[in-house]
């Protein structure tokens, strides 16, 4: 119980420093201009090479599993820094590897770890899912193409289920790209305004 209760406490300080992160980096960006033109941003980035597109492919995996801060910024980052195709193909890479990973690991310690992870509060409001069976699926399938539930917890819950890996890849495969896509050209609408709108 303490252990979960540490692992639970561990993952809000990651989410704290993750948001201080976030928001220093936003007014850095806003500063230096790098939100309202792509060839700034370009500039920034290129001393990291290929690691860039790299490194932010495996945070957003990361942050599937450990959800330091909500998803739709992670996507807000990856059309802002790459723009909106291969934004959106880093996104969808990344968020896809980190939802495998949750679902494999929902498997493997069950119930209480995916406790720890949510919080009390968020495993309690989907729960009584749980025990819908083929319903949970097809709720799951909804929540993945239709991302108005926290889908990155919904990919825990999904590991607590029968689901069969074969079946929750499918799910995530073909229903995220369209989410991603969702945040990647209206983020790139307003980036597009706002750069119209600078000059």
């Amino acid at each position: 119980m303490e252990r979960e209760q540490l692992r639970g406490n561990l993952i809000k300080l990651l989410t704290a420093v993750g948001l201080v992160l976030m928001c220093g980096f936003v007014v850095y960006g806003i500063a230096a201009g790098l939100f309202t033109s792509q060839q700034k941003m370009e500039v920034f980035l290129r001393p990291a090479g290929l690691w860039a597109p790299l490194l932010f492919t495996a945070l957003q995996a990361i942050q599937v599993v450990i959800p330091i801060l909500p998803g739709g910024i992670g996507c807000l980052g990856g059309v802002l820094m790459f723009g909106p195709v291969m934004g959106f193909l880093y996104n969808y890479v990344g968020i896809c590897l980190g939802s495998v990973a949750a679902f494999l690991l929902s498997k493997r310690y069950g119930q209480p770890f995916v406790r720890s992870v949510a919080g009390e509060r968020t495993y309690e409001k989907y729960a009584g899912w749980l025990e819908k069976g083929n319903r949970f699926d097809t709720f799951f399938a909804l929540a993945i193409f239709f991302p108005v539930a926290p889908d990155d917890f919904l990919c825990y819950l999904a590991g607590l289920t029968r689901m069969s890996l074969k079946k929750f890849s499918a799910i995530i495969f073909l229903g995220k790209p369209a989410s991603i896509a969702l945040y990647s050209l209206g983020l790139h609408s307003i980036m597009a305004l706002l750069a119209a709108q600078s000059v």
